[in-house]
């Protein structure tokens, strides 16, 4: 269950659809009514072809000198396990090895010694497309989220073009699906009539503009090593240009000659 790519791709399909408008980025949860639907309905359909259904990677990952935090994020795991177990499904990723255990206790609490849980075949799930289409929440659309999503976006793209692929940024585990999220909901909050912050602006091209040196700055403070100047011309032009940009990997791609 790849949940960053379908995210990614719901908000790529339907980015001039006026009538659609993602929150935050960390409001979209397995648990919201569109991606529960999809969470089912992959299950079932997995499983009446006898295919194992593995569930999808959380983007936690232990958190070093702070236990109060790592806490949260252990509890976040187990939970999203518990979840994908008991629903019916078969295994799952994690971002990191440090999870494994953790992850793996919450499958072995429901399985037990069994390979896999096959046998349930979830009839009781109907799922339709309207379901599928039930893209909630709209809001909060918050400028925090919007400041995440340029910080993330400028970090990742430029550890990318440094040669990293899987990024630890504030305490989770960034690759390309997630990024996509992050540059993609900029992009279409600017074009969408809903795209309204919390305290009444309208996001926009001019606003974004005006943050990204800000963000910058901060993910320079950080003292991780990328391209993050080069990275956030890049996000500029891709986050506030007329064209979507089909995938972030492309611009990346030319740079690199």
């Amino acid at each position: 269950a790849g949940r960053w790519d379908y995210i990614f791709s719901a908000i790529k399909k339907f980015k001039v659809d006026r009538d659609f408008c993602l929150a935050d980025r960390a409001q979209i949860t397995m648990n919201v009514p569109f991606m529960r639907a999809y969470g089912l309905l992959l299950l079932k359909t997995c499983h009446k072809r006898k295919a194992p259904a593995i569930g999808g990677m959380s983007a936690l990952i232990p958190i070093k000198n702070d236990p109060e935090k790592n806490a949260k994020a252990m509890e976040g795991i187990r939970a999203d396990k518990r979840r994908d177990a008991s629903d019916g499904y078969d295994g799952g990723w994690v971002a990191h090895p440090g999870l494994v255990q953790p992850a793996m206790d919450e499958f072995v609490a429901v399985l037990g010694d069994k390979p896999n849980q096959i046998v349930k075949t979830r009839d009781d799930v109907h799922v339709s497309g309207a379901d599928l289409l039930n893209f909630q929440p709209e809001q909060p659309i918050t400028e925090a989220g919007l400041r995440n999503n340029i910080n993330v976006g400028i970090h990742y793209l430029g550890a990318w073009l440094s040669g990293s692929g899987a990024v630890p940024i504030h305490n989770l585990m960034e690759d390309a699906a997630t990024a996509e999220i992050s540059r993609s909901q900029v992009w279409q909050w600017i074009h969408s009539p809903k795209g309204v912050l919390t305290d009444g602006r309208k996001v926009s091209a001019e606003l974004v503009r005006g943050l990204i040196p800000e963000e910058l700055a901060k993910v320079k403070s950080t003292g991780a090593e990328g391209q993050f100047d080069k990275a956030a011309q890049i996000f500029e032009r891709m986050a506030t240009g007329e064209a979507f940009v089909e995938f972030l990997t492309l611009p990346l791609y030319e740079e690199l000659g």
